[in-house]
């Protein structure tokens, strides 16, 4: 499977640098960097996102555009950004009239078709930012989101690294199985709503405390084969579970990584937890009854390690007690406990030195 990046597709003139009133950058006096573009990119260059420039250039390189009079300034606008830390993976320019009817002028994506065949695009996190409607008509033929400069929506370069580093970390998950059809919907940076509902009330109460403590909302519908086992059931919602958690994080940009002992009445519950983007669960509990409610208690461990398999999670968990329906509970509530460590916003860093999670 290919690494897929975030990237920003980023138009030059009007975006990066003004442009003057004759629509040609070809003098290194009509150099002028647009507002917050340099702190901007930086920002979003911590935040792991790869930049590519994507410009049209009417007439480049014939007698009204020459090419050396445009390579002077394209190769001051690049050291300029450079010497800020800034630098481009790829530069792509059309240089054809809108009249040519050409193949590769923005809003047509040919430019671009070496990165849709590759499938390293994170379409959900990448982006066209521009100054013109070409450019965001180009995020649309390419499936991404695209931000226009002036707009009402986007009008600054810092409102655009807003929405795009600490916007809310949102999921939807919809598996469906011969056993099961369950559609969760998740935001990690909100807790107001929690809605759960899997024909289980055990499980209900326990998921309930596990988001509850998490500091996440949820929305949680299920449809099981509960006429035949509890087990489907109870294993393919830690699936969606986990999968919605490692679709939210996306990147994991600037997330704690590691997360709880929690004690509840005379049990107490401990479970570590690394989003390390390898997945490996041990659970050390015993229970006394066979069932706690409708749930089967063979099936606790059970959801540890479907759920750290789903999210690719290392989770170590320990319970000890005398009530099994208090370490239970405990169980999930610390489970909520160490993903609200794991997943809160520390930084714009990767909390790793190998580069990926």
């Amino acid at each position: 499977m290919n690494t897929q990046y975030k990237y920003c597709f980023i138009d030059r003139d009007g975006t990066l640098v003004k442009e003057p009133i004759d629509e040609q950058v070809d003098q290194l006096n009509k150099i002028k960097l647009v507002d917050d573009v340099i702190p901007a990119l930086f920002k979003l260059k911590q935040a792991n996102y790869r930049f590519v420039m994507i410009s049209n250039q009417d007439g480049l390189g014939t007698s009204s555009f020459p090419e050396d009079q445009f390579q002077v300034c394209q190769d001051f606008i690049l050291q300029l950004f450079k010497s800020q830390g800034i630098e481009f993976e790829a530069i792509r320019i059309c240089p054809h009239f809108e009249v040519n009817n050409c193949d590769c002028r923005k809003p047509k994506v040919a430019l671009l078709l070496d990165y849709l065949k590759s499938q390293t695009i994170n379409r959900e996190h990448s982006c066209v930012i521009g100054d013109r409607e070409s450019d965001t008509t180009l995020a649309e033929n390419l499936g991404i989101q695209g931000f226009k400069l002036g707009s009402e929506e986007s009008c600054t370069w810092n409102d655009i690294v807003n929405k795009l580093i600490n916007s809310d970390r949102i999921a939807t998950v919809v598996r469906k199985t011969n056993e099961t059809d369950i559609t969760l919907s998740l935001n990690l940076d909100q807790s107001e709503s929690i809605n759960i509902k899997t024909g289980l009330r055990f499980y209900d109460h326990m998921l309930e405390q596990l988001f509850k403590h998490a500091g996440v909302s949820c929305n949680l519908i299920v449809n099981g084969d509960l006429d035949i086992d509890e087990h489907h059931t109870v294993e393919d919602i830690a699936i969606t579970i986990g999968q919605a958690f490692k679709v939210a994080l996306s990147d994991k940009i600037g997330i704690g990584r590691y997360g709880f002992t929690l004690p509840m009445d005379e049990a107490l519950a401990s479970i570590a937890i690394d989003l390390s983007g390898r997945a490996y669960c041990n659970v050390d509990a015993n229970f006394s009854r066979d069932r706690i409610g409708d749930l089967p208690t063979e099936l606790i461990p059970h959801f540890f390690r479907s759920f750290a398999d789903s999210l690719q999670a290392s989770v170590h968990v320990k319970i000890k007690g005398e009530n099994d329906h208090h370490k239970v509970e405990a169980s999930f509530k610390a489970l909520g406990r160490a993903l609200r460590e794991a997943i809160r916003r520390d930084g714009v860093e990767l909390p790793s030195t190998k580069g990926c999670l």
